[in-house]
């Protein structure tokens, strides 16, 4: 059974989701834009086999929505303090994403992670001006930068929707055309059903999944990957020197765009400076895009269970 919670403790509000079993505990940390129930599709299956804690970071879901909250440190330490009042013993932790970050800055700053598991996070391509380089920066962080310095439209899904990087890939002659059809078509469904997470006929289930909780999601947190401001200028190098836990490390597919566009969260070169940092860093690579867990779910929960 799934139960809901908040701890709301020293200041720090975090919404979860609970599945209890008499096991080791894992916490999933999700990627930005979406929420803790961006691993639902998983959580069944992963709790066969551990006591399943799912969180929405500050910024998402339920949880805290308060802008100088947003980055590295003060998601992690939260959950550091989570960890330590709620679950009181060691842990395995998983992030995807962005929630990567957050998993390696829990993991070098405690001694209580039996096991690390980094779903696709963005280690050096978010970080510094390469990160102008990345579909991150040009898709969500620049979407987010632009919505929050517009007046127009108050629809923050909407907006994204209508300005994703996605159009680019769309033919030139026909892009606007289809834009302004899919477009009306996903306002007509925001119009009846608001609260629902968006769905557009035609419109690829995958892409879809990335609107899982981007209803609750605050604009304000893509801002700190537009400006940097996540990591409070912390070098990556430092968070992953520091992890002495056992860490697997899932690597989706990499594409570089024709204008060397990273379209995807690292590089082959970034993810062998990973493993050459994290001592005995295990890593095992997908053939599929950055959502492991939602394209590739059966082997992603065979990669977790294996690290137990």
């Amino acid at each position: 059974m799934i139960e809901t919670h908040v701890y709301k403790k020293h200041g720090i509000e975090l919404n979860y989701y609970e599945i209890k079993k008499e096991s080791e505990p894992l916490v999933l940390i999700h990627a930005q834009g979406v929420d803790a129930a961006s691993f639902k599709n998983v959580w069944k299956q992963l709790s066969e086999t551990y006591h399943v804690y799912s969180i929405d970071c500050y910024g998402h879901g339920k949880s805290l929505h308060q802008a100088e909250k947003y980055n590295v440190a003060e998601i992690g330490n939260a959950i550091i303090r989570f960890m330590e009042d709620v679950v009181k013993e060691n842990v395995y932790l998983l992030g995807h994403s962005s929630g990567g970050l957050i998993a390696a800055y829990i993991a070098s700053h405690t001694e209580t992670c039996s096991g690390l598991i980094l779903e696709d996070p963005p280690f050096f391509s978010s970080q510094g001006e390469r990160r102008k380089s990345s579909f991150n920066y040009v898709d969500l962080s620049t979407v987010c930068h632009n919505f929050i310095n517009q007046t127009e439209s108050q629809d923050f899904v909407l907006y994204y929707f209508r300005n994703q990087y996605a159009w680019n890939f769309f033919p030139e002659k026909s892009r606007e055309k289809i834009r302004e059809k899919m477009s009306g078509m996903a306002a007509k469904y925001r119009k009846r059903h608001p609260d629902r997470n968006l769905k557009v006929m035609f419109w690829p289930k995958i892409a879809l999944s990335g609107f899982c909780g981007m209803n609750s999601y605050d604009p304000l947190f893509g801002e700190t990957f537009y400006n940097d401001s996540f990591h409070c200028g912390i070098p990556h190098e430092e968070l992953l020197k520091h992890i002495r836990c056992r860490t697997l490390f899932m690597k989706a597919k990499t594409n570089v765009g024709d204008d060397g566009l990273l379209m995807a969260a690292l590089s082959e070169e970034d993810l062998k400076k990973v493993t050459e940092l994290i001592e005995g860093c295990r890593v095992v690579s997908f053939d599929c895009g950055h959502g492991i867990h939602i394209e590739k779910p059966k082997e992603f929960i065979e990669c977790v269970k294996q690290l137990k």
